[in-house]
């Protein structure tokens, strides 16, 4: 005999076999002590005796009890190694107490050992879905320390990359996400297109992921701007019809609809209390994005939407995503017009570098080349902050530097951290289920927020 509770009467069950209460005949239950014949698909079954749960327990009221689980790090949705300590309440979470230090690698403090061209490769590796951006972040800021020029054929190659790798990150984020609420086409088609992608990454720096390809003063290398246009404009053409695809079986599907609207809302001052920006910011209605409001680069050339939500939730911060998609795909084109007309000629300055033909030919340029290899930049005293608008949100390094080959100090604002706070604010009173949709939307890659 065992127990079955529900709000107001305990069922005990008489006997080992067990039958679906969903589907008996429940007319001819007759609540309190009584011994009744409950008929099952028409036929005699076993007697259940129905006794109301105040007379089990002698009067006293039924309490409630809260219990821990324990959410990652080995679950396949907590995306890397999240750790959340859940209070549930049956399956309504209570509170979530995120837990991080499990890929702790010190980045921030190896920094201080490292010349800048050492630096710059840790930085694709905070945020490995977003490689170029972080980078990029890391070679602003001592631009400016530096004061350094950058050529205008740099920053469209720099800007065509950033883009690029935006849609890198979306469309990882959406995709995984789907697949953790249930979908996993739109994950294999989406992996297609990053592939595409990758290639293109691969071409002009001979890496596929970590490319350390955008460098203090410009790029690393030039590839031919005439093959390179003319890859990106295959990949754009076909791209599009991708996007629709996958919004084809999400955007308008009634279980994608229920299990993401309404669901993991933010409010506007709770989104500016907790510090978050990018898709999250802009999806309870704040229209701030670093490329239009501090532009950089060449940004301010480029005309360009920035779409906001209204109501902060799951549904909303997918379907920004999906159109800031389709606006990278028009940044890209705007700049490949651009790509046409420049040429690399003698005065574009792409990086400070010796080109191997002159170390063969000079002395003095081979010196300058292992003094600039080995000893790296030296700084001027001083502080510097840049925030760029990276594809998870605003992405801050700070560098003081002491008149040194080596940074001083080096810290780095990440937007996944600070959304990572705002998860206990977010998930209070959703399911368990609801969980793993909410933090699919908040696009957490832990290389940038435990670093």
């Amino acid at each position: 005999m065992f127990f079955v509770w529900s709000a107001r009467i305990v069922i005990l069950w008489c006997g080992c076999q067990y039958y679906d209460i969903t589907n008996v005949d429940v007319s001819s239950i007759v609540v309190e002590e009584e011994v009744v014949q409950m008929i099952f698909k028409g036929k005699a079954v076993k007697q259940m005796i129905f006794v109301s749960a105040s007379t089990l327990l002698g009067g006293a009221p039924l309490s409630t009890q809260f219990f821990n689980l324990n959410f990652g790090p080995q679950h396949p949705a907590a995306h890397g190694v999240l750790r959340l300590i859940l209070t549930l309440d049956g399956e309504r979470v209570i509170n979530a107490d995120p837990h991080i230090g499990l890929l702790h690698r010190g980045t921030e403090k190896l920094l201080e050992f490292k010349t800048i061209r050492q630096a710059s490769p840790y930085f694709d590796r905070l945020d490995y879905v977003s490689i170029i951006a972080n980078e990029h972040g890391f070679c602003v800021v001592v631009e400016d320390l530096l004061s350094m020029d950058v050529s205008v054929l740099a920053q469209l190659l720099r800007v065509l990359f950033l883009e690029l790798t935006r849609l890198l990150n979306h469309l990882m984020a959406i995709t995984t996400h789907a697949m953790d609420v249930g979908r996993l086409t739109p994950f294999l088609w989406a992996f297609e297109e990053r592939e595409k992608i990758i290639e293109i990454y691969e071409y002009v720096s001979g890496a596929r992921m970590h490319a350390n390809w955008i460098r203090p003063g410009g790029v690393a290398t030039v590839p031919n701007l005439f093959v390179l246009c003319e890859i990106v404009k295959t990949f754009l053409r076909q791209f599009g019809s991708r996007l629709d695809e996958i919004e084809e079986l999400l955007t308008l599907n009634r279980i994608w609809i229920k299990r993401t609207r309404d669901v993991g809302i933010l409010t506007f001052s709770e989104a500016k209390k907790l510090g978050c920006t990018g898709v999250i910011l802009r999806s309870v209605g704040c229209p701030l994005d670093i490329r239009k409001y501090e532009a950089y680069e060449c940004y301010s050339i480029l005309p360009f939407m920035v779409p906001v939500g209204k109501s902060g939730d799951c549904y909303d911060r997918f379907v920004l995503r999906v159109y800031e998609r389709r606006e990278c795909r028009r940044i890209i084109s705007l700049v490949l017009v651009r790509l046409h007309k420049c040429a690399v000629t003698d005065k574009t300055i792409l990086i400070n570098r010796v080109l191997r033909s002159e170390i063969k030919s000079s002395i003095e340029r081979l010196i300058f080349h292992f003094k600039r290899i080995r000893g790296g930049f030296v700084r001027p005293y001083g502080e510097k902050i840049v925030f760029t608008e990276a594809p998870k949100g605003e992405f801050g390094v700070f560098l003081s530097a002491d008149a040194g080959n080596r940074p001083y100090r080096v810290a780095i604002k990440s937007p996944g951290l600070f959304h990572l706070f705002a998860t206990n604010v977010i998930v209070v009173n959703h399911y368990l289920a609801d969980l793993v949709t909410i933090i699919g939307t908040q696009d957490i890659v832990f290389g940038e927020v435990d670093r």
